[in-house]
């Protein structure tokens, strides 16, 4: 059982900076650092010898090499790749005696949907779907490694077991909905290209609901042919995505504001979750302000992906205490 524990552990810190780096290439314009996949320009590595270098512009003449560009993307496949293996041991542990058996198995098919959703996201040339979908799925598998590890950590057995509110299964398990929801929105804000649709706070575009084109905005099926690189959109289709994930943010805020007050209430360690969960609301949401203030500086936005990952192990951690633990 620990060796399983220790596993369980260093995949989990793995994915979290797989997480994190995704988003950073992403958000650097570094997702088609390298133009093919799983390699890069036909080979494992980046390719720098210039014979390799310039074969690789002739077969992929659209595609100039740009190797900080795809020393990011590779980086972030052989990361993503351990990690693969990391929960291929895990899934494979999972035959031992009293080691847990289905979560493990479940995060080896998603982390192998996660591979072909990696792939999609190169051919399908920066899809929005797919890059959508790439983020969930690893968000996903974060917080699923999540819950087997605090399954599998040692933890003492309090002397007096605290009640379980009556309400805290519920409540739980609608901030983690409209949280996913909200991560979706943002999501599809940054494959977009819309993060910048609106520069002004707290207006968009000088108004506090500015005319909306919901339908284009929202249309998850353009076809193949057409490459997204920096988005395909019009500018009032941006700022609906950009002014919806505004007003996400707001009634996410609100709810997780009331969940912490609830919480603080119960008392005990349930008021350490709604401490927890408002300290790293407090953070994502000046976060968030500061990237419209400043007009999206990388280390921000990168830290906005991050304070999102983190908010969500806060409330997948409230649903394991309200559905789990004694």
């Amino acid at each position: 059982m620990t060796l399983f524990r220790n596993l369980t552990t260093a995949a989990l810190l793995l994915c979290l900076a797989v997480v994190v780096l995704g988003a950073y290439v992403r958000l650097s314009n570094a997702g088609l650092g390298c133009p093919d996949w799983p390699g890069c320009y036909g080979h494992l590595t980046v390719p720098t010898e210039a014979q390799h270098v310039e074969q690789a512009q002739q077969n992929f003449p659209g595609r100039p090499v740009e190797h900080a560009k795809a020393w990011k993307e590779m980086i972030h496949r052989y990361l993503a790749s351990t990690l693969g293996l990391l929960i291929l041991g895990l899934a494979l542990l999972s035959f031992r005696a009293g080691a847990p058996r289905i979560l493990p198995r479940v995060l080896l098919l998603l982390v192998m949907f996660q591979g072909m959703l990696g792939m999609w996201t190169v051919t399908w040339q920066l899809k929005p779907l797919a890059v959508t979908a790439h983020l969930l799925g690893g968000l996903a598998t974060l917080a699923l490694l999540f819950w087997l590890w605090l399954g599998v950590r040692p933890r003492p057995m309090p002397a007096t077991p605290q009640a379980r509110p009556a309400r805290a299964r519920l409540f739980a398990g609608v901030a983690l909905a409209l949280l996913a929801a909200q991560i979706f929105l943002g999501g599809w804000t940054s494959s977009n290209y819309a993060a910048l649709a609106c520069p002004d706070l707290p207006t968009c575009q000088g108004r506090l609901w500015p005319e909306l084109d919901v339908k284009e905005a929202f249309t998850l099926w353009r076809g193949l042919e057409q490459n997204y690189e920096y988005g395909v959109l019009d500018n009032r289709a941006r700022v609906t995505i950009h002014h919806l994930h505004r007003v996400g943010a707001l009634a996410v805020s609100a709810v997780l504001l009331a969940l912490a007050a609830w919480l603080w209430r119960q008392g005990g360690t349930w008021r350490r979750h709604g401490q927890a969960i408002l300290g790293l609301l407090a953070v994502q949401v000046g976060i968030g302000l500061s990237l419209v203030i400043l007009q999206l500086p990388l280390p921000l936005a990168a830290a906005h992906n991050a304070g999102a990952a983190l908010l969500l192990l806060a409330v997948t951690k409230l649903n394991h205490r309200a559905w789990v633990q004694a």
